[in-house]
């Protein structure tokens, strides 16, 4: 049964952003709908324009037998601004700062709105890169890892610091802790990632970067490729950091236990992705 064109484009635009990534083809919409090529080549420009004039994201359109179009979420640079300052206000609370410099993290973390966004600002910045999996460690960095692979249509790998027998036969990797020095184990199952892949790393917060390396000397055991590092939040740290290349949504800045004061700015991202101003 044919629908009238808002009701149409309605369904094509929440159909297009619950698959993204896909490749959806013209074909498809014409039966689906009932409608002439023409009119799906028009909703789909509607839609296009709207995309990107709210910053919602990229609407591909591939022409000829084999085209369609595909949805590419992103993020406008003003609303990731916004959000950041807003993550950086909230984290500067005194009742955040934990021992040892630490900033709790798990209720921003445990809030829907608060992980689409963390989602589709990390998915951003690797818009135009092929990604074949998320990997991070267990167990905060699961929902940032879920988030993203969820943007980019792909699957996460969790990677954990004992096995499970659920898991099957795993990998391990030896690694020194960034924050101690001390030596750490962490494993990951042989089945999670194809050899070959191209991984992000997410983690919910870096210190020494340790754990970060770890993962990248977990995705080199699978002879994968890595592809970048993101974390939600960095840490100020005076000693040497054990991976040079990655990118944060937030930086603490500077922490106080005594008076118990906190203060966290913007990390890296903005400078990254649009270039600060």
């Amino acid at each position: 049964m044919k629908i009238r064109r808002s009701d149409r484009l309605i369904d094509m635009t929440n159909y297009l952003m619950e698959r993204p990534h896909t490749l959806i083809s013209l074909t498809f919409f014409t039966k689906r709908y009932e409608s002439a090529k023409s009119s799906i080549s028009e909703d789909l420009a509607i839609i296009k324009r709207t995309f990107q004039y709210r910053g919602i994201g990229v609407l591909k359109t591939i022409p000829g037998a084999a085209g369609g179009a595909m949805f590419i979420p992103s993020i406008s640079e003003t609303e990731a601004r916004d959000f950041i300052a807003d993550m950086a206000h909230q984290l500067s609370a005194q009742d955040r700062l934990l021992p040892g410099g630490y900033v709790y993290l798990s209720d921003l973390l445990g809030e829907p709105q608060v992980l689409k966004r963390v989602g589709r600002l990390i998915a951003r910045q690797y818009i135009d890169q092929q990604i074949d999996a998320v990997m991070t460690v267990a167990t905060k960095g699961v929902p940032i890892a879920q988030s993203v692979a969820a943007d980019l249509n792909v699957p996460f790998v969790i990677v954990r610091h004992d096995s499970k027998i659920t898991e099957g036969s795993t990998v391990s990797v030896n690694y020194v802790s960034g924050s101690n020095n001390r030596i750490e184990k962490m494993e990951l199952s042989k089945r999670s990632l194809p050899t070959g892949s191209n991984v992000l790393v997410v983690d919910d917060f870096m210190k020494g970067g340790g754990t970060v390396n770890g993962m990248k000397s977990m995705i080199e055991e699978f002879d994968s490729h890595l592809v970048g590092i993101t974390v939600f939040a960095e840490a100020a740290f005076s000693g040497h950091r054990m991976v040079d290349e990655y990118t944060s949504l937030l930086k603490v800045d500077k922490v106080n236990t005594l008076e118990k004061t906190i203060e966290v700015s913007a990390g890296n991202y903005l400078q990254k992705v649009f270039g600060d101003k």
